[in-house]
Formats: structure tokens, sequence, C-alpha cells
């Protein structure tokens, strides 16, 4: 393989080259990823090779040994801006993107597969190119491993999808779950097999699951402001259910959803009646007597009306007092 990556001895000058690659461009649910990856001449780094010949457990020791000595920037773009502009435009801005956060602007960068239609950031396809080129095999081992642990995050909204295990691709298990369950919110609604098992109003109402599309589009949206999501729905005991369990730095957030559709008068209950938080605080007390960890708790409520774009209202830190 050749070591290309990081300089290369142009008469007296030096040139920074960034090996490129992406992943996520075949699944049918969240977002695509690029990494650039510009790699020092010795770097010491052995096993370099396309992410998708690695083991889980050997892309993860890579991952970490290239961000300790490589100039990395990675690129994500989400399954909303695929479905407006399309996959190949979507991994090319994902691309331009990592490049764009490299420490040090490249002078070219080698790209796996094809390159750029233009050259505004100078740049060259090179088939094969994750098993050809050093820096291009990093590329494609951090967008993977970054990509995979996107979706391992995403899972416990949708534990009945398995995204953890298939990641979004097609598998006879996602397939199957698509067609039950109808593609969730992060689904690229775009791609063939999405359209056809996109759920309506009707299919909510009918099957129960206005509720449970409110708690998981309030679940990604604490997601999207950096919460860490640990469950949903947690049954605890006698007390009831917890919709929402996330974490950020050392707290506890339990979050209430409040659901409805457009045209339910008066949406949802904005207010949580005194009975209710005595129920949801037994539960919390309940939830926290089997964790080892003592952490401070909140409490908020989210209400969501469901319409062509959802209304979500939050109402953070409700007194338990």
């Amino acid at each position: 393989m050749a070591p290309i990556g990081w300089i290369q001895n142009l008469g007296s000058s030096l040139e920074i080259i960034a090996g490129v690659d992406e992943a996520g461009r075949g699944p049918l649910a969240g977002p695509v990823v690029a990494s650039a990856v510009v790699l020092p001449e010795n770097h010491g780094i052995e096993g370099l090779a396309d992410s998708k010949k690695l083991t889980a457990k050997k892309r993860e020791k890579l991952f970490d040994e290239i961000n300790e000595v490589a100039d990395v920037g990675i690129g994500i773009i989400s399954h909303r801006t695929i479905d407006k502009i399309n996959i190949l435009q979507a991994t090319f801005k994902a691309m331009r993107q990592a490049i764009n956060k490299l420490e040090e602007p490249p002078h070219k960068s080698l790209i796996d597969g094809f390159g750029f239609p233009d050259q505004k950031l100078k740049n060259e396809g090179i088939i094969d190119g994750d098993n050809k080129v050093e820096s291009i095999s990093a590329a494609s081992i951090i967008a993977k491993v970054t990509r995979d642990g996107i979706m391992k995050d995403i899972d416990p909204i949708f534990p009945e999808y398995g995204f953890a295990k298939h990641k979004g691709y097609g598998t006879q298990y996602h397939m199957n779950a698509l067609r039950e369950l109808k593609a969730t919110p992060i689904h690229r609604k775009s791609f063939k097999p999405v359209q056809e098992n996109l759920p309506n109003m009707h299919w909510l109402k009918s099957n129960k699951k206005i509720g449970p599309l409110g708690e998981k589009l309030v679940a990604l949206q604490y997601y999207n402001q950096g919460y860490t999501i640990i469950e949903m729905n947690r049954t605890c005991s006698h007390y009831g259910e917890l919709d929402i369990i996330a974490q950020k730095n050392d707290e506890w957030i339990f979050v209430e959803v409040k659901t409805a559709t457009k045209d339910q008068m008066g949406g949802p209950a904005l207010k949580v009646d005194d009975s209710k938080l005595q129920k949801l605080e037994s539960a919390i007390q309940y939830f926290l007597s089997e964790q080892e960890d003592d952490k401070d708790i909140r409490l908020d409520v989210a209400t969501v009306i469901l319409n062509k774009m959802p209304i979500i209202q939050n109402y953070k830190g409700i007194s338990l007092d």
C-alpha cells in the first residue's frame, strides 16, 4: 500500500495530501459521514486497510491511533439533507466539509472512487483507494467508526429497528421492521424502500402510534442537543412509565411527553397535575434505586403537536416539590 497522505517533496516545497472516504451511502436511515485524514510520513500505524475488511474491534483500535497522530476532519450530512439534494451530492458535501475541518488545508485530496466533479478543491479519484493508499484507508476507518457510533447512540430511541446491529443498511431484519412498523423520522424518505413504507396519520392512529412517535421526536431533539438517550418507555414497577431517560454531564434527565394531532382540540395537556407529578417522582426514585452512581436529577415536560412539521415545546426543570 502506498504511504501517500502526508507530504510529498516537490522540489524545495512540501505538499500536504489528504486521503478522503465516506461511510453510509447505502443505508436507508441515518446520515452519510465522510473523513479527511492527513497522516504523518512516519506514522507508525500498522494494519491500515479498507474499514469493511476489518473487525469492529480492530477499527476502533485504529480509530484511536489515527486520531492520536493525524490531522483529521469529519463531515456529517443528515438524512434530511440527503433527501433534499440526493445521496451523491450529500456525499460530496460531507467530503468537502471534512476537508475544510482539517487544521492545515491540503494542497490536494485523494478520494476513494471518483473525485469531485470540479477542482475548486484540488482532488483526484482513486478506484479502490481504501486498499491502495494509507491515508484513504485511515479516512475510511474514521468515517465508519464515527457513523457506527451515531447509529448506536440513536438505537435506544428506536430499539425495535436494530440500528445498533445493521447501522441502517437494508438487512432482512431492517426490512421486516420497516414493513411492520413503517419508517422512522431518521429514515431517508427519498429511498424507494422507505417511500413504500411511510406512515400516514390514519396508520398512526389505528395502530396507536401517536404517543410513541411524539416521544421519539422529542428524544431525537434531545439527542441533537448533546444529550445521551439511555432508555425509552422504562416501566418502573407499579409506579408507571418514564417516557425518556437521558444523561448529560452529571445529571439524569427524565422527560414526560404529551402528544396530540392538530385536529385534537386544545392539543396535548400542557399541565402535569399533582397526581401525575407524584407518580413521576415515585417512578424516578424507583429507577434511581437501581443505579449505582449518584447524579443530579431533572424532570422536563415536552409537548408535541403532530402536523406536517411537528411542533415541539419543552418545559425544563419541573419542580418535584
